[in-house]
């Protein structure tokens, strides 16, 4: 809302826009991944290797949310 009162241009406000939309998806995905190495693994213990691979594997999936 400041930018639009100090009169910055439509271009300059999108842009500023775009990069809180990526600070906020970045810290979505490190809160998706800390869950994932603490939280989740915490509670269900220690894994096999087939979980371990199904894990790590889901770990990757969410790098692309």
């Amino acid at each position: 809302m400041d930018m639009l009162e100090q009169g910055r241009t439509c271009l300059d406000v999108a842009q500023q826009l775009q990069a809180v939309e990526k600070a906020i998806q970045q810290a979505k995905k490190a809160l998706i991944q800390s869950h994932l190495d603490h939280c989740l693994e915490d509670l269900v213990g220690p894994l096999g290797v087939g979980q371990r691979h199904s894990l790590d594997e889901f770990r990757e999936i969410t790098r692309y949310l």
